[in-house]
């Protein structure tokens, strides 16, 4: 089927509920289940249209999220499509939605990446799929503030993997290297190690020769807890590690003590309001725990915008029930929403919209929340700091 059913239409979600991604699903499906009943009916131009969403899991895994996405289009009649994933899930998501001609909106995945990574240029856009995102350079500049705190032109050590998250991160025109060098920081570029890994030693031994008091790394809780451990038992004792990827939320027992610095994309405290209801992030978050029992993560904001972009989409577009109509309307769509404003026209490429970054370390909390992920560098007009960076010595 190539457009959507009459004057009903499908909003087709791609969830992880099993799998490795599975705590990322849980923002999205809440945020889904929370707005279902406040998006049963949209007005486009005076005339009303029912809507519905619809998910399908993607399992944590590529081939399951192609057929996810396929029943969604093909069965369900999506006349678009959103998700958050991971670095195989969400292009595999995106691709099949280029491939059978429907728009879809995702998020949490640096732009480059998603761009770049999966075959667009300037001058080669993509017709169908669309993101809102944090780009590789807006990390580094954010972790480069973290680092000052060290030193002015400190070396950095790069701890990568040998998969899309290390080789966009050292690419040298997209990557982490040309705002580190305008920083003034030279990045010691360790040997990429595979995931999951099971010994650092290579890496060790070249951050010990080049004697870096900073890392930096994409790596997740359980290589990064074994980085550490295997640093220490060497003699290798950073004063600062910086760390994206799974460190933006809770995600393993000893955060507050490691002291590790991450990016902050979303948190309670954000300036920012609902476009469907006004709801802001503090309420966003006290629903989603309240329901969940769960501490907030950060995804939570960027999940619950998905569906702000596609209710707006499918509002302006000159024929919702036209997929070519909704991507037009995503193309052009610039909108105030739980996550800030996203805005399509402005680039820094077609098909993404940009999000500023804050700089966070995971320090004690409370009873509720043993971790705490304290804003300590802000680049988020409205968003202050709130504690001082601590060194590991």
């Amino acid at each position: 089927m190539s457009e959507s059913r009459g004057r009903k239409l499908t909003t087709g979600v791609v969830v992880a509920r099993t799998g490795r991604l599975s705590k990322l699903g849980d923002p999205l499906q809440f945020a889904m289940d929370l707005l279902a009943p406040k998006l049963r009916r949209i007005t486009n131009s005076g005339r009303q249209y029912e809507v519905r969403l619809v998910s399908r899991d993607s399992r944590s895994e590529p081939t399951a999220a192609r057929t996810a996405t396929r029943e969604l289009v093909q069965d369900e009649g999506a006349a678009v499509v959103v998700t958050l994933a991971g670095t195989q899930v969400l292009p595999a998501v995106a691709d099949t939605c280029e491939e059978l001609g429907v728009p879809c909106v995702s998020s949490t995945f640096p732009w480059q990446v998603y761009y770049y990574g999966r075959g667009a240029t300037a001058d080669r856009p993509f017709r169908w799929t669309y993101h809102f995102c944090w780009g590789l350079g807006d990390i580094a500049g954010i972790f480069a503030d973290m680092w000052q705190r060290v030193g002015p032109e400190v070396e950095v050590g790069a701890l990568w993997n040998d998969d899309q998250q290390g080789n966009w991160s050292r690419h040298r025109e997209h990557g982490f290297l040309p705002v580190a060098e305008a920083r003034g920081h030279e990045l010691v570029d360790a040997p990429a190690y595979h995931e999951p890994a099971t010994d650092f030693d290579d890496q060790i031994a070249r951050f010990r020769s080049s004697g870096v008091e900073v890392i930096t790394s994409t790596a997740t809780a359980a290589d990064l807890a074994l980085f550490r451990k295997q640093a220490a038992e060497s003699g290798l004792f950073p004063r600062l590690i910086t760390c994206s990827r799974w460190l933006a939320y809770p995600s393993g027992p000893d955060l507050a003590e490691a002291k590790v610095a991450t990016l902050v994309y979303w948190t309670p405290r954000h300036p920012y309001r609902s476009s469907i209801d006004g709801m802001r992030p503090d309420g966003l978050v006290q629903a989603y725990e309240r329901q969940t029992g769960n501490q907030w993560l950060q995804p939570l904001g960027l999940a619950y915008a998905l569906f702000e972009v596609a209710a707006h989409a499918l509002s302006t577009a000159s024929d919702p029930t036209e997929r070519g109509s909704v991507a037009e309307a995503i193309s052009t769509t610039r909108l105030e929403t739980i996550a800030g404003v996203l805005d399509w026209t402005r680039g820094p490429v077609p098909n993404v919209a940009t999000i500023p970054l804050a700089g966070g370390q995971w320090q004690p909390g409370t009873h509720h929340h043993p971790h705490d992920l304290a804003i300590v560098s802000s680049g988020v007009p409205g968003l202050r700091v709130e504690a001082d960076l601590e060194l590991l010595r």
